[in-house]
């Protein structure tokens, strides 16, 4: 199935939709997903950073926390599996030539304020565009789930024709679904065009989806009354939360967090309250930083912590006053989840009511076709996408 998609945060937005989610929200029902016995989301990114490209880098930063609010609320049995990301970068000339001009910025991982922090770090930068490299690096080098029960999944999104590069695409792709990992292509440009030049061809050897887009698509937010607020208490979340460990890389946690919370804003308001949204889920855990998600999914042990390696407010407190310490912030951060789930869901029905109003066409006819297309995908591993809920 084809579709023209106005701009790749349709796409990504609509992808998200109907694959898993990372673990559950904090939401009243759900279950929460152990990442070592749950089914997993593994969603490998290949993004072209060549020249033209800047519009394609900038919608993905834009949207990438709606991406994973949609993941957060696919199911499977009423759970929510555990969410991987990882990002590849291709087509730049900053890249070495010995490399195919292909760059991994980030392995898979569920720390999602990791994957914002690459992807703002992309710059473009003209060069030869392989996408059947980067499509066999990115199945060689990332540690792939061997179950069959997990969704694998690359997206590939740029303008040069498939076939180009030392790497045949048909023997990746190929070798992508013979592993069960789907590949959805994504053709910055015209559709015939990206037919013409292999994209649809590859999609369909990987049993994915083929779509095409206008990457200089702007992004068109409608403003809300409640962005203002959803952002300030998403800096406000960051306040109750313990970093321990190396001190740092805990430190390095606590600035990148801030930093990410920096660039939604910088990006849109609407990323920012999506962003918010996001901190407010059990699906922004922190238990290998944040002492305090440790604690809740028993992962460390509070007196087994080195002195030196506990959170800066606790050095000096007794463990009863410790534990006194941890359970006001861990309340204050569940009444601020709370203030921003409501805000949210405020917001939703806000922008479904605009949508309602100026009879957006994306939402009202190409949403459907592209759900119909990555649906297939994720029902193949009876996965429930929140439409269907």
């Amino acid at each position: 199935m084809i579709r023209r998609i106005l701009g790749l945060s349709t796409f990504l937005a609509l992808l998200a939709s109907v694959s898993l989610a990372a673990s559950p929200s904090t939401r009243k029902g759900e279950k929460i997903a152990d990442p070592k016995e749950s089914p997993r989301i593994q969603l490998a990114i290949l993004l072209d950073t060549s020249n033209s490209m800047d519009g394609l880098i900038n919608q993905a930063r834009t949207q990438l926390w709606k991406i994973v609010n949609e993941l957060a609320n696919t199911k499977r049995d009423g759970c929510a599996p555990h969410l991987e990301v990882a990002l590849y970068e291709y087509g730049n000339d900053s890249l070495s030539a010995e490399s195919l001009h292909i760059r991994r910025a980030i392995c898979f991982t569920d720390d999602l304020d990791r994957v914002s922090e690459e992807l703002f770090a992309l710059t473009t930068n003209g060069g030869q565009e392989y996408c059947g490299a980067v499509i066999g690096k990115s199945i060689d080098q990332l540690d792939w789930s061997p179950s069959g029960d997990d969704l694998k999944m690359i997206v590939i999104a740029g303008n040069e024709p498939f076939s180009q590069g030392p790497v045949d695409f048909h023997e990746s792709c190929s070798e992508s679904i013979s592993k069960g990992i789907t590949i959805t292509t994504i053709f910055c440009g015209q559709e015939q065009v990206g037919i013409d030049t292999g994209w649809k061809e590859g999609a369909e050897l990987a049993e994915g989806s083929y779509l095409f887009i206008d990457q200089n698509e702007p992004i068109v937010s409608i403003p809300t009354p409640f962005d203002d607020q959803l952002s300030r208490l998403s800096i406000q979340i960051n306040n109750t939360f313990l970093f321990y460990g190396d001190q740092k890389a805990a430190n390095e946690a606590v600035e990148r967090q801030a930093a990410q919370d920096e660039n939604a804003l910088s990006a849109a308001p609407a990323a920012a309250a999506e962003r918010a949204q996001f901190k407010a889920s059990a699906q922004y855990q922190r238990a290998s930083r944040d002492l305090i998600d440790a604690l809740a999914s028993d992962s460390v042990k509070l007196e087994d912590i080195k002195p030196e390696e506990l959170p800066a407010p606790l050095r000096k407190l007794s463990h009863e006053e410790q534990l006194k310490f941890i359970k006001t912030k861990r309340e204050e951060r569940q009444r601020i989840q709370k203030e921003i789930q409501t805000l949210t869901r405020q917001r939703q029905e806000f922008l479904a009511k605009a949508n309602e109003k100026t009879g957006d066409e994306s939402a009202n006819t190409l949403d459907t076709a592209v759900l119909q297309a990555v649906r297939q995908q994720a029902g193949r591993k009876q996965f429930t996408p929140p439409a269907a809920q």
